[in-house]
C-alpha cells in the first residue's frame, strides 16, 4: 500500500466513523473538510472502498429510499450505495489513531491525523505534535544551512522564495508549540482536579485546552503556507 492510499483510506474510515454515506458524500466531505484531497477523484475513491470493504472493514447497503433506488433502476441507473463501517472497521480505525510512527509527523498524514485529533486520545496527540515539531525543526535547519552556503549565488526573488518558505515552517513550529502548551495545560488541569479527573478524561476524544480562534497568536494550521516536502508524492 502506498503512503497516499494508506492516508485515503485512514480518513474515510474517520469519516465513516461520524456517519454512514455514500460515494458522493464521502468525496465532499474530503474535498471540504481534508483539503489534501481536493485534487483526487471517484477512480481513486471507489478502488479505496472496494478494499475496505474486501477487508470486513466497511459493508455496502442500498440507499434509504426504496423509491430512490427503484426510480433510478427504471432510468437505468445505479442507486446509490451506502458505505458503513463495521465493528471491526472501527476498531482497525482506533487502532491508526494509536499509531504515532514517524510517517504521522509528515505533512500530508499530519494533516489527516489533526483533522481526526477530536477522536484522538490526549496522549496519542501530545507524541504526534512533539514528532511534528522536531520533524519540521530539523527541516528549518537544513533550510537555513542551505540558504547560508547558497546565498551568495541566489538572485533577489529566489533568495525571497527561499525566506518566505523558512518563515512558513517558522510559523507552524509556533504554532506547534501553543498547541503542545495547550495540550500540557489541559493535563495539569486533570491531574489538579478533584479526583483526578478533569473536564474530560483522557481518552476522550474532546480538545480540551486547545486554543480557540483569536486566542492563539498567528498560528498557522497544518499545510496552510508550509511549502510541500520535494520528498513527497502528491499525485493520485
Amino acid at each position: 500500500m502506498s503512503r497516499r492510499s494508506g492516508i485515503l483510506e485512514f480518513a474515510v474510515l474517520g469519516l465513516l466513523r461520524e456517519a454512514p454515506m455514500h460515494g458522493y458524500e464521502l468525496r465532499k466531505r474530503l474535498n471540504t473538510s481534508l483539503g489534501i484531497f481536493r485534487a483526487f477523484s471517484y477512480g481513486t475513491l471507489y478502488p479505496c472502498l472496494k478494499t475496505l470493504v474486501a477487508n470486513g472493514w466497511l459493508i455496502e447497503e442500498p440507499g434509504s429510499a426504496p423509491e430512490d433506488a427503484l426510480a433510478a433502476s427504471l432510468a437505468g441507473r445505479r442507486a446509490k450505495i451506502v458505505y458503513r463501517l463495521t465493528a471491526e472497521g472501527k476498531e482497525h480505525f482506533e487502532e491508526l489513531l494509536s499509531h504515532t510512527g514517524p510517517d504521522t509527523w509528515e505533512d500530508e498524514h499530519f494533516a489527516a491525523r489533526f483533522a481526526f485529533f477530536g477522536q484522538t486520545e490526549r496522549e496519542v496527540r501530545m507524541r504526534v505534535l512533539e514528532g511534528r515539531r522536531s520533524r519540521l525543526e530539523e527541516r528549518l535547519e537544513k533550510m537555513r544551512a542551505s540558504l547560508a552556503r547558497t546565498r551568495e549565488r541566489l538572485d533577489d526573488y529566489t533568495l525571497e522564495l527561499q525566506r518566505h518558505g523558512m518563515e512558513s515552517v517558522e510559523r507552524e513550529v509556533r504554532w506547534l508549540n501553543e498547541l503542545i502548551e495547550s495540550e500540557r495545560a489541559g493535563r495539569d488541569q486533570r491531574r489538579a482536579s478533584p479526583g483526578g479527573s478533569a473536564q474530560q478524561d483522557s481518552t476522550s476524544g474532546e480538545t480540551g485546552g486547545l486554543p480557540r480562534r483569536g486566542e492563539a497568536s498567528g498560528g498557522t494550521p497544518p499545510g496552510g503556507d508550509t511549502p510541500p516536502d520535494p520528498s513527497d508524492d502528491t499525485t493520485t
